[in-house]
Parts: C-alpha cells; structure tokens; sequence
C-alpha cells in the first residue's frame, strides 16, 4: 500500500510538474506565454485578476478567488488559470477575396475577456486560439460582401461585424470580444498601381472642374460688373438729363417773367408823355438794325424801292406801327362794349 501511493503521489506530482512549465501556445505571428500552474501547498494565496480552477480527484470542485484560499493536498489540484484581465491577440495576416476579385493581405488585433472562467476552461481546448481562427473565417466571410472601395470606407462597420459573429460564437466559451481593430490592408502591386492612377486621374477631374467653375465665376463677375456699370451711367445720364431739362424749364421762366416784366415796364413807359416818340425811335432803330442783319444770316437779301432814303424807311416803321396801334385802341372798345351789353343783359 505504501508503494502503491508513493507511486501515485510520484506520478500526481510529475504531472504536477509538467503543468507547471510553461504552455507555449503557436501562432504564426504571436507566441504568448500561459501562466504556469501552481502547486497545491494547502495554503494558497491567488492574486487579483486571476481565477483557479480547482479539480478534485479528477473532477471540477470550485473556483479560487483572489486572496486566502485552503486546498487539501492529494486531493486537490489546481488544473487551470485563468487571467480576467483584458488580453490583446495578435490575429495573423491572412488573404482574403472582395467581392470584386481583388485579392487583400489582412491582419488585425483582438481584444477579448474570460466572463466565465469554468467555460473557457471546460467550452473549448484553447480559447484564445479558437477565437483567433473564429476571427480570421469571421473576417474572410464579411470581406467577401464588399468591395474593394467600401473596405478602406466601411472599416468601422466592418469591424463591428466581426465583432458581433465572435461574440455569437463564443457566448458558450465564456469569453468576450470587447472590439476588434483592422492594422494593415495590403494590396497587390498591380491594383495599387490602378488605385493610384485612379486617384490621379480625380485630382486632375477636380483641378479641371475647379478651375471651370473659376472661370464661370470671373465671366459672371465681369458680365455683372459690365451690367452695374451700364445701369449706373443710365442712371447718371438720366439724372443729368433730368436736371438739364429743370435748369432749361427754369429759364425758360426766368426769361418769360423777365420779358413780361419787360413789357409791363414797356406799356407803363408808353402811357407817359413822349412815349409815342420813344416807340417809334426805338421802332426805327430796331428796323434798321434788322436790314444790317439781313446780309450777314443769308445770301438772299430783300430791299425796299428806296433803301437810300432813310426818313421813308423810318417812315414805314412808323406807319406799321401806328396802324397796330390803332388796332389795340378800336379792340380795347369793343371788348368793354360787349362786356357792358353782357352785364344790361344780365
């Protein structure tokens, strides 16, 4: 009996031994250390962060938590542990098909928590590598519905969605995905080269465009500068005409009023003594004056019988204008009879 359990705590305590080294879990791109495995000491002290699972005789018995904790040697092991803290994972590069055949070069990162440490130990054999191949098909899958265009535009959608599908997976794992965040697209050197083409060709679209629409501008700006000015000198030469026609209206009143003063000054004169003889010089003067006139306005020249007798000519004025004399005297009278028969009638 002795030697049967010398054996077996021998062997308990061999694979006591080989849990607790290291756990080198392969990836081609990360290779993360687990946390060794503890030896049962029957006092044992479990840091915060940190869940133990503890088996007995073989089978789940509880859950260590952080702080003081009592196990019974032999009996109870320590068969997993599991950190709750937040892990980061490398996800490796991986090609991946848009749904417009170009072929893309991905990698990514991926933030996951254990909620349930009895899960993740007991759901999956290695969790952190299951959701890392759960995230590189997740990811295959959701690059395949877009194209080359919305994948450099939808990274945020498209990483929302990888996220979801994981968390729908991994629900029976006891693990969380908290975000999962695309590093590097990388692209064929042929399509790189088309992208860049394609760009250069928007720029140069964008230039062209740019420049029309300044051209546009400068034409209109010039056509409504022409307009503002048109409208501006019509304006200034309507004012202009405007008050050429007052200054003209006023003068032509300034003249009537002066030459009706003119002639109220000239009738009152007539009305004195030696008012006649002062008509009639001024008369002779004034028709003198006009036959001096007659040869410098035209050629054609008409002269009286006797245009070397003066006194016959100042003569002939003054008949002219005793006549409308008399004519302004016989119809000063017939105005007031009419009016003095109006009134007897009246």
């Amino acid at each position: 009996m002795m030697l049967r359990t010398l054996l077996r705590t021998g062997g308990a305590l061999l694979q006591q031994s080989q849990r607790a080294a290291p756990r080198l879990w392969v990836s081609p791109v990360q290779q993360r250390w687990a946390s060794s495995l503890p030896m049962n000491t029957l006092v044992l002290f479990v840091p915060q962060q940190e869940a133990w699972v503890v088996e007995r005789m073989g089978r789940f018995h509880r859950i260590l938590e952080p702080g003081l904790n009592f196990l019974i040697p032999l009996l109870d092991r320590i068969r997993y542990v599991q950190s709750l803290k937040e892990i980061v994972i490398d996800v490796p590069e991986q090609s991946a098909v848009s749904l417009d055949n170009v072929t893309l070069q991905i990698d990514g990162v991926l933030y996951l928590r254990i909620l349930d440490p009895f899960k993740a130990s007991y759901g999956v054999e290695d969790p952190e590598y299951a959701v890392t191949q759960l995230a590189q098909t997740t990811m295959r899958s959701e690059l395949g519905k877009l194209t080359l265009d919305k994948v450099f535009r939808e990274r945020e959608s498209l990483n929302s969605n990888i996220v979801h599908q994981i968390n729908t997976a991994a629900e029976d794992w006891g693990i969380r995905c908290l975000r999962y965040e695309i590093k590097d697209i990388h692209v064929p050197p042929r399509v790189k080269e088309s992208m860049q083409m394609q760009v250069e060709a928007e720029r140069k679209k964008r230039a062209t465009v740019l420049e029309s629409e300044g051209q546009r501008e400068a034409a209109i700006n010039v056509a409504e500068g022409c307009k503002q000015s048109q409208i501006l000198a019509s304006e200034g030469e309507k004012a202009e005409q405007i008050n050429q026609a007052s200054g003209e209206a006023q003068a032509i009143l300034a003249k009537a009023q002066a030459k009706a003063k003119a002639i109220h000054l000239l009738s009152e004169a007539l009305t004195l003594q030696n008012g006649n003889a002062a008509a009639s010089l001024s008369v002779a003067e004034q028709y003198v004056a006009a036959f001096s006139n007659l040869a410098k306005e035209s050629n054609t020249i008409l002269l009286p019988t006797n245009t070397g007798d003066i006194s016959s000519m100042v003569t002939q004025a003054m008949t002219i204008y005793g006549s409308l004399a008399k004519t302004t005297t016989n119809v000063a009278p017939k105005e007031k009879k009419s009016e003095e028969l109006s009134e007897s009638s009246q």
